[in-house]
This record gives structure tokens, sequence and C-alpha cells, in this order.
């Protein structure tokens, strides 16, 4: 297999990709920018794809989703797809309507809960607003603030039974300030248009807008050894970046014959249910295979054969074992950070893997020289899900669930290892040039 960067310089790489992708939009956008630079051809779901008639390099790009993909010389109607699937958005707070707020002298900001975010980890950290504005003419925008808001939490003196258990109101106490003086004459639109870089944006003009909280710390290599990697937005940032690392890298090298077509799709709102036009439960991910496949003439019997030989790698962060709360863990099952990517398992298929999936990850890992761990939930914790079955559910493919060890998920700041991002972009490589 083609070699990588070794894992000191993938992480720092994602620490990069990371930094450059507070919000999903800016997320796809730095995946466009690196996808350019390596010869990729953008696309528009308005124009003909003519230009994909064939082998090549391509993305599309839907709101803040992204695929792009492979496909080599031999691909007829019916060569499968190798799809690594995995997310941009992250748990966080989204900007509401009449967002300027305020009292007492304080301008705060309105935002609604975003997903699943672990509310104490965003108390007193510098914090920025990110996203999309689109004008009324249709036009749109990324922002960023850089360190502009904070959610500041109540001194010790003012509650003193704080640290037997903090409880925090989801309206009252998660209004972050972000300056001091009169609501009524402020306009935090305003502020964000002038945030707008390369470009002189009107606030008055804006229609809409998609605009989250992001923490601004930078990521961190740390620990004993070095063997600790801090960061927020890992679940899922961590995984589409592997993805898009290994994607550039498998382009850039001779494929081999009977190479499968090699994607990697990157949806948004996994953390809100995925139900949209950019999600997995909605159509993008069917629409651009259909087009794939449309453009190596395929027929509509012979695209059922191409998906029929198709495999997706769900990639999406997953729990290592607390050493402070062992007993939440399954006492068989207790994966490490550093230990491998994980094989994600559940009997009722909340993750997709079944036995033709756990084959096809172990067999991977072995030829990549991975070493991968399984996962699976104790039987009294509730268990997440993933676009893993949402996937498998919608186009019939079949799917494995995998991803990179994590703590303090969906935390502000999360944790992994060092050697696991890296090592999930390594079997990735191998992946999209195997046929499954």
């Amino acid at each position: 297999m083609p070699s990588q960067p070794n894992a000191a310089a993938h992480i720092q790489d994602l620490g990069a990709y990371v930094t450059a992708s507070p919000s999903s939009f800016h997320a796809v956008h730095e995946a466009a920018r690196r996808l350019n630079g390596a010869g990729f051809t953008a696309l528009d779901e308005l124009q003909p794809w003519d230009e994909a008639a064939g082998a090549g390099k391509f993305y599309v790009i839907r709101d803040g989703a992204i695929i792009a993909w492979v496909t080599p010389e031999t691909a007829g109607p019916t060569t499968g797809f190798n799809i690594l699937g995995a997310h941009t958005d992250s748990p966080s707070f989204k900007l509401k309507p009449k967002p300027t707020t305020g009292r007492f002298g304080w301008l705060q900001a309105g935002v609604e809960v975003y997903g699943g975010p672990l509310l104490n980890s965003w108390l007193d950290r510098e914090l920025q607003l990110a996203g999309r504005l689109v004008l009324r003419d249709g036009t749109q925008h990324l922002t960023a603030t850089g360190p502009l808001l904070r959610f500041p939490q109540l001194a010790i003196h003012l509650d003193r039974a704080v640290n037997e258990g903090l409880a925090l109101d989801k309206q009252q106490h998660m209004n972050p300030v972000y300056g001091l003086g009169d609501p009524a004459g402020e306009d935090l639109l305003g502020l964000l248009a002038d945030r707008v870089a390369g470009a002189d944006v009107d606030a008055a003009q804006i229609g809409g807008y998609d605009v989250v909280i992001a923490d601004t710390q930078a990521p961190a290599v740390f620990g004993a050894k070095g063997e600790f990697f801090a960061s927020g937005r890992l679940d899922n940032l961590s995984a589409t970046h592997a993805g898009l690392t290994a994607l550039i890298a498998h382009a850039a090298e001779p494929l081999p014959a009977g190479a499968p077509i090699a994607v990697l799709a990157a949806f948004d709102h996994e953390e809100i249910g995925s139900a949209s036009r950019s999600g997995a439960s909605g159509p993008i991910l069917e629409d651009v295979l259909v087009r794939i496949s449309d453009g190596l003439g395929a027929s509509a019997s012979q695209r059922r054969q191409a998906f029929a030989a198709s495999f997706c790698v769900s990639a999406d962060a997953g729990h290592a074992v607390h050493p402070n709360y062992a007993e939440r863990h399954d006492p068989a099952n207790r994966p490490a950070l550093n230990g491998g990517p994980l094989l994600k398992i559940n009997a009722n298929q909340r993750y997709a893997t079944d036995a033709t999936g756990a084959a096809l990850w172990a067999r991977l890992c072995a030829d990549a020289g991975i070493p991968y761990q399984e996962f699976v939930s104790n039987n009294v914790m509730p268990c997440g899900s993933t676009i893993g079955p949402l996937t498998a559910t919608r186009l019939g493919i079949r799917t494995v669930d995998i991803g990179v060890p994590l703590l303090s998920m969906h935390s502000a700041r999360e944790l992994c290892g060092v050697e696991d991002p890296y090592r999930l972009a390594r079997v990735t490589e191998l992946f999209f040039r195997t046929a499954a």
C-alpha cells in the first residue's frame, strides 16, 4: 500500500483541518480546497456531469456535505463503490432568530442547543461564531469571528452546592455573553457580516444564516509520552479528515485492475438525526451514485448490480474505556486509546456491522498491518447510532461501522490517541483500493 506521512504528521494535519473547520460549511470548504490542490474537479449539481463520464477525480458540495470520488480507468456499468461515510457536524449551539439579546449591561447571543453537547464542558471557554450567511440574492459567504463569546459559570460563593451536582437549564443558563452595552443598539449579524473574509457584506441584506458556536482553543498533543491529542470536533472531523487524506493519497497512485470507485461521503446533520437534504437520511449519496452510474452507461439493473458489489465503511467516533467509570463499559470489551480503530457492534443494528462486515474489516486491518478493537455497549447503557444503518437501509449497500476511540465525546474538547486517526487513514486507503 502507498505510504502516507507518519502518525505525528497526520495528527498535526488533523489539528490544522479542525482549526480550519469551525462549522460544517467550513469543513467542506477546507476539504474542497485540499481536493482542488490534488487535482480534483468540482461539479455543479445544476449542470450536466459530462466530464465525469469516465475516469477521473471529482467532488460535489451540497450545503454542509461533500462527496468526492475517484473513478478508475477500468470502471464500467457494474463497478462497485467503496464508500467511506463520515459527518461534518458536531454537537454545539446554533444561533437563533433575533440573536442579539442581553440585560443588566451585558450583550448576549440567543442560541439553540444543537445535538447533544456536554453542556458543562462549554463553560468558561473563549468561543467563536462560525457558519454561513445567505444574502437575499442567494449569494453565500462563510464567516468566523474568532474568540468572541463565553458561557460564564456562576461563582461557587453564589452556589455552595455546585460541586454536589451542577444542573444547567438550556434556556436560562446557556446564553453566552459577547460584550457590554444595550442590545437595542447592537446588531450581532452586523458583527458576523464584518467578519466575512474577502468580501464586503451588508448585514441588512442577510436573508438567512446557519451559524454555530465553536471552541477556539488550539488542538494539542500532550501526555507523558506525547500519546494524547485534544481538540474540539473530533466527533467526527477525525473520520472526515482520515477519509479525505486517504482519498487524496489513493488518487495519487496507479490504481490496480478491477479497483472499485472510491468515494468519500461526508454528510451534515448526523448529530440531529441526519434527516435533511445534506444528511445521510436524505438523497445526496444516492443522487451522486446514480449520476456516476449514468455516466458509465449503467442501466437500472446494472446500477443495482453495482450497489450489490459495493461496501460502505461508516466511520464515526466511539468510546474508549474511561478509567474512572469502568462500570459503564462492557466488562469484556474495553477499547483503549492508541489500541487501533474500533469495530462497532450492536445486536439491535444501531450499528450496521454484521459478520460479513466484521470479516472485511479484520482482513483490511491485517493487510494494512493495523490493530483494531471491538466495541460493544454495556447492556444497561443505551447505544447511540451512526450513518451506517441509514446508508444500509436507504441503498441496500453492505455496511460496517468503525471509528476512532475517544474520551469526553460531545465535550467542547475531546480526547483521542495520536496513533488512531493515522491508522484509520491507512486502512481507509487500502479499503479504497480493494474490491469488497
